[in-house]
């Protein structure tokens, strides 16, 4: 008999359940799980006798079911307000504005599985009010890490020269010598970021191809030094392999992308220990279904191109023991909240050979290293913190049941029923959000006109 929903306070026993614990340990069928004051207090048998003996507050039947950890998504962007490009991204909303959507967005995520997530660089500092709205209770959400502006150079970043050359633009933040990048890194810290974020590669308009590598070493090693001087880690978006590697060596904690990365840039990751985030859903997204949302048809094979060349050496980094993190991007059009958070465990499974189990481990237990709550969180152990899913199927046998709300029939944050049924209103655009376009491109004549009509006015 399942009863209402309970506060973190509370006493909740699952029962029945096949429970995979995030460890990478076997599933266990049938093993209870006690959970009291927001955290997981015993499993199995012990479970069942001190509920017994204590009784409980909430019992909830898991029989048919499974029972794993909360997802842990390490790359999301909870502000953007899910923009279309960067045009609407950067110029189309207020503070407040984004705020008040931000807080719409954060309990979809929770819905769709996801319990925590590092949202590492944003719009304004909201992310960093967000997390603590969330923590306060003012807002429902997933537990939330931050950061603030990402730093750049005046050439990072994919919006090209829509980047001012000073000062900040959205989510980005231009800095230009060494202490201007302590200086900003000291006053996000000052204002609670948990995480710097560098933008390592950019797109130059004026060169063809994909992003380069925008920063030095120097000005790389600078930046983590500063911030691990004042116990914060750092995260780079890195699109290139010289990237990686760079950041790797001078310290970069965790990697987003790490597109197309070679040996070398491997050999780097492995010697300094830095886990890697690749990312695919958001490229996924795109090369499977751009077209449907009006993506350029010779884009698509370049994202699909990307994702498999990448997924080939991020196969092998993990074969040698790689930390691997799971992030979706969420909070572009091509990622909307609450939609795609858990394609990229499919895509560990497809892209990579991981086994589904794998591909858990680091949505789960390897995510609380993009919470910094290692040992606390991520994993159904006795004493972690209890986030908990129970699933109406198997995810060890397919991996897309997570992606499936209907299959979500119990969300657990922190020892507290997640209502999963009253319905969130539907957000409608205004008028101001977009700009809408009087032309994707010029009108020519020829392409406006058919060959018998420019025949025609040809000859008259």
């Amino acid at each position: 008999m399942t009863q209402g929903l309970s506060q973190g306070s509370s006493t909740t026993l699952l029962v029945g359940g096949t429970l995979i614990d995030g460890t990478g340990a076997a599933a266990r069928p049938g093993e209870s799980v006690l959970i009291r004051d927001g955290r997981i207090a015993a499993l199995g048998r012990a479970a069942d006798d001190e509920a017994a003996a204590n009784g409980v507050d909430v019992r909830i039947d898991a029989t048919g079911r499974t029972v794993m950890p909360g997802l842990i998504d390490a790359h999301t962007h909870l502000t953007f307000g899910e923009p279309t490009g960067n045009d609407e991204l950067f110029h189309h909303r207020t503070e407040a504005y984004s705020s008040m959507l931000s807080a719409y967005n954060a309990r979809k995520v929770l819905r769709a599985g996801v319990t925590s997530v590092l949202d590492a660089d944003c719009l304004w500092n909201i992310g960093v009010e967000l997390r603590d709205a969330i923590e306060t209770g003012i807002v429902e959400g997933p537990r939330m890490r931050a950061g603030g502006q990402a730093l750049m150079t005046m050439l990072g970043g994919t919006a090209g020269r829509m980047i001012k050359d000073e000062g900040t633009t959205g989510y980005a933040t231009v800095v230009h010598n060494r202490d201007m990048m302590v200086n900003e890194i000291r006053r996000q810290i000052k204002y609670g970021v948990d995480w710097i974020k560098i933008m390592v590669t950019g797109l130059i308009p004026s060169m063809k191809g994909p992003e380069v590598k925008v920063w030095s070493f120097d000005e790389l090693r600078t930046v983590c030094d500063a911030a691990h001087e004042l116990n914060t880690r750092v995260v780079a978006h890195c699109r290139n392999s010289e990237s990686t590697r760079e950041a790797a060596l001078a310290g970069v904690d965790l990697i987003y992308h790490a597109s197309y990365m070679d040996d070398r840039a491997l050999d780097a990751v492995l010697e300094s220990g830095a886990a890697l985030c690749p990312t695919f859903t958001l490229l996924g997204n795109l090369a499977d279904y751009g077209l449907k949302i009006g993506t350029a048809p010779e884009l698509l094979d370049v994202f699909r191109a990307e994702v498999e060349v990448t997924a080939n050496q991020m196969a092998k980094a993990h074969e040698l023991g790689v930390t691997f993190l799971a992030g979706s991007e969420t909070g572009f059009a091509v990622t909307p909240v609450g939609e795609w958070h858990a394609r990229e465990l499919e895509m560990f499974v497809q892209y990579m050979g991981m086994t589904p189990m794998d591909a858990i481990v680091a949505a789960t237990r390897n995510g609380a290293f993009a919470m910094r709550m290692e040992g606390r969180l991520g994993t159904l152990e006795v004493g972690r913190i209890a986030d908990v899913l129970v699933l109406d199927g198997n995810p060890l046998a397919d991996i897309t049941i997570l992606q499936d709300r209907s299959k979500i029939v119990e969300v657990i944050k922190e020892g507290r029923r997640i209502d999963l049924t009253t319905p969130i209103p539907e957000r409608k655009m205004r008028s101001s959000d977009q700009v809408r376009m009087l032309a994707s491109c010029p009108l020519t004549r020829g392409l406006a006109l058919t060959e018998e009509q420019l025949e025609k006015l040809a000859r008259v």
